[in-house]
């Protein structure tokens, strides 16, 4: 089985983990998790980060490190800010015909149907890199609804 680098999480300090959609991930061997504005970032050179106006990620980059930000899209353009700054990031997106299930009620993501849900976007990611999936969803309530909306099935 081949072995891949760690998935990165960066969770900004104020995200409600009751609703986290990536709850009870946290002691995943395959996942490190880091708050934000508390911990420092390990060094990104080689990472690439998940966002929504990049190149597509592909298979090409199972061997790199992935970064996720997890936070509200208030947040997460800070938490983005705050990781550019870091040094020098290649970003990537999800393929921009993937829609999510999560009842989103915030309006200040700059493409909402796109905006995945954390555990969405980290289970494509996953699936894009061939690296194992197996759990990821098992806990995520509009799992169905993205399978089947998503032609996933």
């Amino acid at each position: 089985m081949p072995s891949f680098p760690k998935t990165l999480v960066l969770r900004h300090r104020k995200e409600n983990v009751n609703k986290c959609s990536l709850s009870g991930l946290e002691t995943r061997e395959d996942l490190r998790f880091f708050t934000y504005p508390n911990d420092m970032l390990p060094d990104l050179s080689q990472v690439i980060l998940l966002t929504i106006s990049a190149p597509e990620l592909s298979v090409q980059d199972r061997d790199r490190q992935l970064l996720l930000i997890d936070g509200t899209w208030k947040y997460a353009k800070v938490m983005e800010t705050f990781v550019l700054k870091q040094g020098l990031v290649e970003k990537r997106s999800l393929p921009a015909h993937l829609r999510t299930a999560y009842p989103r009620k915030q309006s200040d993501c700059e493409d909402p149907s796109r905006g995945l849900a954390s555990i969405e976007a980290l289970f494509i990611a996953h699936r894009i890199l061939k690296r194992t999936v197996e759990g990821l969803l098992d806990r995520y309530y509009w799992k169905e609804a993205f399978y089947k909306q998503n032609h996933l099935m």
